[in-house]
């Protein structure tokens, strides 16, 4: 199990004055220098954080996976088949939501993705996972795809409170994981993982490939420095503690 480290919110805070820092790229750099697998970022159609010109210059600097998330647009289609990351995860994206708030309507979108969207990226080369809620229709329609990967949607689980929630969710997310690896999928998993939730995490949920983990990560550099808190997460998933 390995750790990508996303670099939206780095892009967040370089966007808020409009000064050119910090540099996302060079976050993604010294990520990667401090254990990070690799690099995720969400190019968003309004480009509040990722912008492109940080698209081109991350896929000449990290040594690792570079992971595209993005919407199904033909825009980012486009960009996606011209740089060719190692990964393009697809997401729901909403103008109106702060951050990406769950996994994609898997019936709404099936035909869509099976005529237009899969093909093209595979078409690229690119390989595809899916950011998905952690249930079993999901998993079924994602493999019928033939994508090559899915991202579980951790996010209910890391706003659970109380024991008897989290257990819930824990249990969600681990048969949905048992039946992506079954079916021959690479399992990753994202969206509101930190230090006080990552270990129950991991290990109640077996088969995780790559778990992705940003903003928790920013708001822990704050107080502990950006390659400490990489170098930390890091270890807790290589490791287990």
């Amino acid at each position: 199990m390995e750790l990508l480290v996303n670099i939206d919110h780095v892009a967040t805070l370089r966007n808020a004055r409009g000064e050119g820092v910090p540099d996302p790229v060079e976050a993604a750099a010294i990520a990667e220098d401090s254990g990070a697998a690799g690099i995720v970022f969400h190019l968003r159609e309004d480009r509040r954080h990722i912008l492109d010109d940080d698209v081109h210059r991350l896929k000449s600097r990290v040594r690792g996976v570079l992971d595209f998330e993005m919407a199904a647009t033909d825009e980012m289609l486009r960009i996606c088949a011209d740089v060719k990351p190692h990964l393009a995860t697809l997401v729901p994206e909403s103008r109106q939501e702060r951050t990406t708030e769950g996994g994609l309507p898997m019936d709404r979108v099936f035909a869509d993705y099976r005529d237009r969207v899969v093909p093209h990226l595979k078409a690229a080369g690119v390989a595809v996972s899916l950011f998905i809620d952690p249930n079993p229709r999901d998993v079924e329609l994602a493999h019928k795809l033939g994508v090559e990967a899915i991202e579980l949607h951790t996010g209910t689980y890391a706003q659970a409170r109380g024991e008897d929630a989290m257990h819930h969710e824990l249990n969600r997310l681990r048969v949905a994981a048992v039946l992506a690896h079954q079916a021959g999928l690479l399992v990753n998993a994202g969206h509101g993982l930190d230090f006080a939730n990552i270990r129950p995490f991991i290990a109640d949920v077996p088969y995780l490939h790559d778990v992705s983990i940003g903003h928790a990560l920013v708001t822990h550099a704050l107080f502990h420095g950006w390659a400490n808190s990489v170098r930390m997460m890091a270890d807790i998933l290589t490791k287990g503690s």
